[in-house]
């Protein structure tokens, strides 16, 4: 999107706000959960920002990805450096909207609110098993968009090629450049749209 905000929004486009499937937008829209219109003669819908605006507040939905369209990544790495550093450029440089947790369970609660495109998750966090922060990810409706990025520098072959099939869409291996982190999140993100 661009920087100048549009008064009305495609199923897609709000979809990407929303990081929710465009599935889950046309059903909003045809419960009448999320008002808009039909464009006459077809079937495609167009909901005006007023409206999103006002659905979003009365689901709590956060509005920050709404005003800047940017993507909101969530790193989750107990490496306090690493983490400063990753913020730091990604922020800079990718201007993404960046939140960070050390834990597994700081991870939870701020996904919960955050909803971030991507998830940068260590594969080696104290409190619990990636697999299964993975899992709750892929179980949680309002995160079914959610990119899982793996990072790790202790990972076999073998387990970075059973990733795929916990669930996590792409992996990065430590120590890593940082432009290899943004084009791991631009390539997950390229491939849900």
């Amino acid at each position: 999107m661009s920087d100048k905000m549009k008064d009305v929004l495609t199923t897609g486009e709000v979809a990407r706000i929303c990081n929710v499937a465009p599935r889950t937008v046309s059903k909003w829209f045809d419960s009448g959960t999320l008002r808009g219109y039909r464009i006459p003669g077809s079937k495609d819908r167009r909901i005006p920002l007023s409206q999103l605006i006002r659905f979003m507040k009365h689901h709590n939905m956060p509005l920050n990805g709404l005003m800047t369209g940017a993507r909101r990544v969530l790193i989750v790495d107990s490496e306090h450096d690493i983490v400063e550093v990753l913020e730091k450029i990604l922020e800079g440089e990718a201007k993404y909207e960046v939140e960070t947790a050390a834990s597994g369970f700081s991870a939870g609660l701020i996904a919960e609110r955050f909803r971030p495109h991507v998830l940068l998750l260590d594969m080696h966090l104290s409190d619990v098993e990636p697999h299964e922060v993975c899992k709750q990810v892929r179980a949680n409706p309002d995160l079914q968009l959610t990119k899982i990025v793996a990072m790790s520098g202790k990972l076999s072959d073998e387990e970075v090629q059973g990733l795929t099939s916990l669930g996590f869409d792409a992996f990065l291996r430590k120590p890593f450049h940082i432009h290899q982190v943004i084009e791991a999140v631009e390539d997950v993100m390229a491939a849900s749209y």
